[in-house]
């Protein structure tokens, strides 16, 4: 199952890729929430869906352009959760810091992510067990690691003050930013070793690169020290969280 969904993000990408090379018209619009949708998104969510649903019929999919509401979700003990793009201002941006992500939840937990990077060719992976990278064709696995002085990865895009003050309060560290779900990747391979969000977020946002993470041995907590859970609920947020070594 892995393989195959390894294979379904390269191919969201791939088609991702054809609108970000202007192959295809970027067509931007905004959606009823204030976020930002284009072709890429739309086009990598028909493919991921389409795919799934021959994968894993019995499956139910929750993906970030297909919500659905909660008397549908809330029994659901078993879904796909998929982010078709993070990252669409990176994509917009052209800085090729976006990501397909797709994440299988079980009983409230991410047991199975895939993290794609098409622009960079780089792909993060993982079962419950192990996680991977694979760099333009090489396959490595990858555990997270202590460094001192750390290196902290925060958002390119969601610098806010309540984060600037707390950096304040650690020693000596290192900063580190880039955008959408590479931020987990990071820590999981052991080029960071603490990502901090203050703010909320969507729970596409974070499945996949959640899976990787903890795979790879690092922790995926809110600030009080709880592990993120998925279990279906009426609002798609998550609160803020870190991700760090444990």
């Amino acid at each position: 199952m892995l393989r195959a969904v390894c294979d379904l993000a390269r191919a969201a990408g791939l088609a991702i890729t054809q609108v970000y090379n202007k192959k295809v018209p970027i067509n931007i619009q905004q959606k009823p929430n204030d976020s930002i949708v284009t072709a890429a998104d739309m086009i990598a969510h028909e493919i991921i869906i389409s795919g799934l649903r021959v994968l894993t019929p019995s499956i139910p999919i929750l993906s970030e352009e297909a919500l659905l509401s909660w008397e549908i979700r809330k029994t659901w003990e078993k879904y796909w959760l998929v982010d078709p793009l993070d990252g669409t201002k990176e994509f917009i941006k052209r800085n090729g810091e976006f990501t397909v992500n797709i994440a299988l939840i079980d009983q409230g937990k991410p047991v199975l992510g895939v993290v794609y990077a098409p622009i960079l060719s780089i792909m993060y992976f993982a079962t419950q067990k192990d996680a991977w990278k694979e760099d333009k064709g090489h396959h490595t696995k990858i555990y997270s690691k202590k460094i001192d002085p750390p290196t902290i990865v925060v958002s390119r895009s969601h610098m806010d003050s309540e984060l600037t003050r707390y950096l304040t309060t650690i020693g000596t560290h290192q900063i580190l930013t880039i955008g959408s779900s590479l931020k987990f990747c990071m820590v999981a391979e052991g080029k960071a070793q603490l990502y901090l969000r203050c703010g909320a977020t969507n729970i596409w946002d974070t499945g996949a690169g959640h899976a990787i993470a903890v795979a790879a041995g690092a922790a995926v907590s809110d600030w009080q020290g709880q592990e993120l859970d998925y279990v279906p609920k009426k609002s798609y947020l998550n609160p803020g969280f870190r991700v760090s070594i444990i």
